[in-house]
Parts: C-alpha cells; sequence; structure tokens
C-alpha cells in the first residue's frame, strides 16, 4: 500500500480546493484507515464552502462516505463494527459522522452525538492527520467511530448517505416511534425527505404526504413512496386542504419537517391530530423564531422533538433499510453527477450553480 495519499483541502470561503499529498498517519489503539472508493456532496459542504456554515481550515470536507479498509493497528485489541464484528483489511464500510469517547455525560445518556469530545468527520481543522473528510484518498477513523459494514449489494452511491441523510431519517422515524399504520407528512422533498417518504412506505404508513416550494423535487416523491404532493410555492395553505382531504379532517399522526422554514413549522401544529407528533429535522441554520400555539399543543396532546445527527443505533437502521428495501425505490437516481477527485473543483462549480440533490466524488 502507498504511504502517500491525496486530499482536497478547504482554506477559506472563495478559495479554491487545494490538491494535497501527504504522509498517511500511523494508526493508535482502536483506529483504522479506509481507501475511499466514492464520497458523496451533502448540502452541509455546499453550505461550509458559501461561507453559510463556518468550518475553521484547513479541513477536508465530506463526510458521507465508503470505502474499505486498508490498514489497522498492528496491536492491540481488534477493531470491531457497531455490531461487535471483528474488521479486516479489504472490509467495505461506512462510518458515523462523528466519533465519541463513550464515557462522558452526554454519551452515558445515549446521546453520544453530542459528545463532549465529539470529533466530527468533514468538519474539523486539519490537526494530527490531514485524512479527516471524504474529499480524499484515504480516512483515517478514530477510536470511538461506529462502523459498519456495507452489503455487497449496496451500490456505493446508495451507501454512502447513509452515514448522513440515512441514519438522519432512522432516528427521526425512531423518535416518533415508527411509521406503522401511521398518517405521515413530509415537509421538504430534498434528500431528506424523499429518505423519509421510502422509509415511512416500507414500514407500512398508511398516507404519506411530502410537500414542497418546488415542482421538480416533487416529481420524483412518488416513485419514493409518496401517495400524495402538495406544491406549497403558490398557495401554503393548499396543504391544511389536502391534509383534511386525506385524514377525513383528523389531521395527520406525524410531521417530519425536513425543510427548516419557519413557516412550515408554524403551520405544522394546525395539521397535527390529536396525539400528534412534530419532528424537526431541517432547522440547521439561524432563522426567526418560530411563533407556535401553545394552548393547541397542549388541548392537542401534541408532541415536538428535534433530532440531530444520530445513534449507532440508527446508523444500523438506515444500513438495514438500504440492503433489504433500498431496491423498491431508485436512490441511485438521486446521483445527479460523478466526478473524479483531481476534478473537484470544477465539479463544485456546476454543483453550486445547479445544486444537484447528490453529487458523488469517485476516488480509485
Amino acid at each position: 500500500m502507498s504511504t502517500r495519499g491525496l486530499a482536497a483541502v478547504f482554506h477559506e470561503v472563495g478559495r479554491p480546493l487545494e490538491l494535497r499529498t501527504s504522509d498517511l498517519p500511523e494508526l493508535d489503539t482502536g483506529e483504522a484507515l479506509v481507501k475511499i472508493t466514492c464520497a458523496t456532496v451533502c448540502g452541509s459542504d455546499v453550505h461550509t464552502m458559501r461561507g453559510a456554515r463556518p468550518v475553521g481550515g484547513p479541513t477536508v470536507l465530506g463526510h458521507e462516505i465508503v470505502g474499505c479498509i486498508a490498514a489497522l493497528p498492528d496491536t492491540g485489541p481488534d477493531v470491531c463494527d457497531v455490531n461487535g464484528k471483528s474488521l479486516a483489511v479489504g472490509d467495505r464500510v461506512t462510518w458515523a459522522v462523528g466519533a465519541s469517547c463513550g464515557e462522558c455525560r452526554l454519551c452515558r445518556q445515549g446521546i453520544p452525538q453530542k459528545c463532549d469530545a465529539l470529533f466530527k468527520y468533514g468538519h474539523e481543522t486539519v490537526t494530527r492527520s490531514l485524512f479527516s473528510g471524504g474529499f480524499a484518498e484515504f480516512c483515517h477513523l478514530q477510536r470511538g467511530t461506529a462502523i459498519i459494514h456495507v452489503p455487497d449489494t449496496v451500490p456505493d452511491v446508495v451507501a454512502c448517505p447513509a452515514s448522513c441523510a440515512t441514519a438522519t431519517v432512522a432516528a427521526a422515524v425512531r423518535v416518533a416511534s415508527g411509521c406503522q399504520a401511521k398518517s405521515v407528512l413530509i415537509q421538504g422533498a430534498g434528500m431528506l425527505g424523499l429518505t423519509a417518504a421510502a422509509m415511512a412506505r416500507a414500514q407500512g404508513a398508511t398516507e404519506v404526504i411530502v410537500s414542497d416550494v418546488s415542482k421538480s423535487r416533487l416529481q420524483r416523491c412518488v416513485d419514493f413512496g409518496a401517495s400524495r404532493t402538495v406544491h406549497v410555492g403558490d398557495d401554503p395553505q393548499r396543504l391544511a386542504t389536502v391534509v383534511d382531504e386525506m385524514t377525513a379532517s383528523r389531521g395527520v399522526d406525524v410531521i417530519f419537517e425536513m425543510s427548516g422554514a419557519v413557516a412550515a413549522i408554524e403551520q405544522s401544529p394546525a395539521l397535527l391530530g390529536i396525539g400528534g407528533q412534530l419532528v424537526l429535522v431541517g432547522s440547521v441554520f439561524p432563522t426567526r423564531a418560530a411563533q407556535l400555539s401553545p394552548e393547541m399543543l397542549v388541548r392537542k396532546l401534541i408532541r415536538i422533538e428535534g433530532v440531530h445527527n444520530y445513534t449507532p443505533v440508527d446508523l444500523t437502521m438506515a444500513m438495514d433499510f438500504l440492503s433489504t428495501d433500498g431496491n423498491r425505490f431508485p436512490f441511485q437516481t438521486l446521483v445527479d453527477m460523478e466526478f473524479a477527485l483531481p476534478d473537484i473543483n470544477q465539479a463544485l462549480g456546476i454543483i453550486f450553480d445547479q445544486t444537484p440533490i447528490r453529487a458523488a466524488c469517485r476516488v480509485r
């Protein structure tokens, strides 16, 4: 194996990524080195490069990654996946967006994604190892990373978002206690919304309604399990009419809010039925405060919960979903373009202009 690798380094907004070759790291106990085969470009990567999400450079972006184990420590206990299976060189894997300590107060409370010492792939300023993100030939996995095997039946471009969008949706579905026999409204038809529609349909939701301001994105939703789509760009109140029609005026059981739009959040309690649940996922950027009626929340027994990132259990659920039900839905079609790592700057220009749902960086 080579002792050096290539990475595309982000320094600051407006500056092209620097293609830099660097020595591969020596591995400590519990770590692993992965040879990356594919990394998809998440919307948050684009936000960073445009300055909407502060990340200190130099760093290597990209956190939706698939690759094969290239090296493991020479000494110490075996490095295992989330199910306790020992990893071996050549194993095809993906991993959680963050590595957690497992010992702090938050880890002990079952929310390791908020660990006091969290290390996030594709988000960290380079310190010990340059290979900390997906836009590179290798990724250095830290101790405390939840790693999962990727079945051969799941293509790279489908498996990559498992460590971001798919696992985040799995977390949202988990806190909603599943979707079986429930009417579901999904606000936002991006990667999160399409994945949520597919997962809700696979779990046996009675209705899957998807709303968005984009007609082109809504066109994909039927293939991902939507029973009804609603364009809210011209008439936001049309959504309430459709919900009444689809639920006999009872309101939906669950809303997955994936857009982060304050107006959508404010409308949500009126769309929920008694005992309904609002799961907020898309609110990951600054907005004005939402105005909600406390009386409506109380009288309708509405529960509101926020989901940010996910736990190892959710990553497992995401991969199980993709391996058992992924072929029912055209996830591969969500990757609208592919490019090679050396061409990343040219590709980013197209991504900024065309905003595909996903673009894939192929690393060989």
